[in-house]
């Protein structure tokens, strides 16, 4: 009998699950689908409803990225109402070994195993730099990690820095802080501006700031569909002059978030942009203003423009990271990716 396990990709929009036959650390797909994660109680329920699909197989371990902090085992995830445990899961699935990771701990680990194509370079930096690399992940929230390298292999290093407090640096950053200030109540985030729901965010802050009113066909789409398509959409298009301001002070915030992360993790790796949402935008980070804010570090700006900076095309990253963490463990027992 092949050995088989399951990796999973668990974040608050959608959970995509795949079942791998494993070989030492190769891998091969046998099956994945898509759940929308909001419609179930439970990850056992999701599992449950996925394995039925065919006959049951017997599993040798399962891995799941979540997004939320992983402590003891057990992750409650952020932006969904499931409580995970190790424990329970093993039991749920019948399988010897289930391993939470933090999802953008599943997705830096992933990146590793990307082609040189499912990468669209957005700044070459210095080539053969083999160094520690940051992880940054706008979608449903907003992730970060780093990659540690210790001189052989890499590490993957999770955190909640998209929970960090946000730091304008224009005029304008400052006008939407004081705005979501007020709209939130309190604490505001880079999670709050680097996300699907932070395009909407920005976009109300700046429609309140501008002296035009709302087009009726943007309020229909908006009002209509998913406001955040809408207006990245609008904006790609030049169709509105609001939403073209919105993603290029997205694009900004993102780039002087991922420059504080490079230097916080002295990244001399670079910088990869993962997460759902780069790649949707990639006219737009290629305009101008993400790499200008990465860049705008002060004494260290010359450092910044040497950075290799991509963004990983691949939405697979974390779930790869998943099954390709769960093998590497087994092999080498008490490894951390």
């Amino acid at each position: 009998m092949v050995p088989m396990i399951i990796a999973g990709d668990i974040g608050g929009t959608k959970t995509v699950l795949a079942l791998f036959e494993t070989a030492g650390e190769d891998l091969r797909c046998v099956r994945e689908a898509t759940f929308p994660s909001l419609e179930y109680h439970s990850l056992e329920a999701v599992v449950d409803e996925f394995l039925s699909a065919t006959a049951r197989p017997t599993l040798t371990g399962a891995c799941f990225g979540v997004a939320g902090p992983v402590e003891s085992g057990q992750a409650r995830l952020t932006n969904l109402p499931w409580l995970l445990d190790e424990e329970h899961l093993a039991k749920a699935l019948q399988a010897p070994r289930v391993r939470l990771l933090n999802d953008l701990e599943a997705a830096a680990f992933g990146m590793l195993f990307l082609a040189p194509t499912d990468f669209e370079v957005l700044q070459p930096g210095k080539a053969g730099v083999r160094g520690d690399i940051a992880v940054i992940a706008p979608g449903t929230g907003l992730g970060e990690a780093l990659l540690h390298f210790d001189g052989k292999q890499y590490h993957a290093i999770p955190s909640e820095g998209g929970h960090a407090d946000f730091a304008p640096r224009t005029d304008d950053e400052i006008v939407l802080l004081r705005h979501l200030r007020t709209a939130l109540g309190g604490h505001v985030s880079y999670e709050r501006i680097l996300s699907g729901a932070g395009i909407g965010n920005l976009y109300r802050s700046l429609r309140n700031e501008a002296t035009t009113r709302e087009p009726p066909w943007l309020a229909e789409q908006i009002g209509s569909g998913d406001p955040n398509a809408a207006i990245s959409a609008a904006a790609l298009a030049n169709r509105d002059p609001v939403c073209v301001q919105t993603l290029r002070m997205f694009c900004a915030v993102l780039g002087a978030e991922a420059g504080n992360l490079a230097l916080k993790g002295l990244t001399t790796g670079g910088v990869i942009i993962g997460g759902g949402i780069a790649p949707k935008i990639l006219p737009a980070l290629k305009e101008g203003s993400f790499l200008a804010a990465l860049a705008d570090k002060g004494r260290f700006s010359d450092w910044a423009k040497n950075l290799p900076v991509r963004v990983a095309l691949d939405p697979r990253a974390p779930l790869i990271g998943a099954g390709r963490y769960l093998v590497s463990s087994a092999i080498h027992p008490g490894a951390r990716a």
